[in-house]
């Protein structure tokens, strides 16, 4: 009333919205002066669209891994003699030998490191020594300096050490600087099995596909 009677005539906009503001003591500002607002980010779900041939494959490598876990599982629970002639199989299945008898078990008290033998000629001239080893610790160099020992027993030039476990770096770089020994880990020797069909059932299955040329005629 005060300012009324002060001021009788009407106020243009402007002031009455100042007067307004400071009466209230209002003003408009950001929450956070000292920061500027978070910018909207919308976020969405990219999925990559497999084809189904792309899924048939990543199931099947899945199917692969999982037997081979299976497989040296199975292999650790057999008797040393049995896993000795598994990995004979392996090997008359990869191509040692032109006929399984032609590789020969060994192993026992008294083999001299000595697990298998592979004739790969009729008469026994040129032969691979095999060892097996149904292990889960690491197999060290030790290990493969005494099968190489052992081959220079029989004057042997070609051996091949299997074992369910794996090699150490030591192992490997002395097989390496030897030559003439082949290691096979427990993780190939499934894939080997798996590959050869070894220990293993194999189920079909039927793909269906447009056969493109029978359609040929007609376009």
């Amino acid at each position: 009333m005060a300012f009324s009677a002060l001021a009788p005539n009407p106020l243009p906009d402007a002031e009455v919205q100042r007067i307004a503001f400071e009466a209230l003591d209002v003003r408009l500002r950001p929450v956070d002066e000292d920061r500027a607002p978070a910018p909207v980010v919308l976020s969405a779900q990219i999925q990559t669209v497999q084809s189904p041939d792309d899924r048939l494959d990543q199931a099947l490598s899945e199917i692969k891994q999982s037997v081979a876990g299976d497989l040296l599982d199975q292999l650790m629970s057999v008797t040393p003699q049995f896993f000795e002639e598994v990995v004979l199989d392996v090997l008359h299945a990869v191509g040692y030998g032109a006929n399984r008898s032609d590789l020969q078990r060994v192993g026992g008290p008294g083999d001299s490191g000595i697990d298998g033998i592979i004739s790969l000629d009729r008469l026994g001239l040129e032969r691979v020594y095999v060892q097996a080893k149904r292990w889960k610790d690491c197999v060290g160099r030790p290990e493969i300096q005494a099968f190489f020992g052992a081959l220079a027993g029989q004057r042997a030039t070609k051996g091949v050490f299997i074992t369910t476990s794996s090699f150490s770096q030591q192992a490997v770089q002395y097989a390496a600087s030897v030559g003439h020994v082949v290691l096979v880990d427990g993780v190939k020797l499934a894939e080997l099995m798996i590959d050869h069909e070894v220990g293993i059932s194999v189920r079909a299955v039927h793909i269906p596909k447009v056969d493109s040329d029978y359609f040929e005629e007609g376009t």
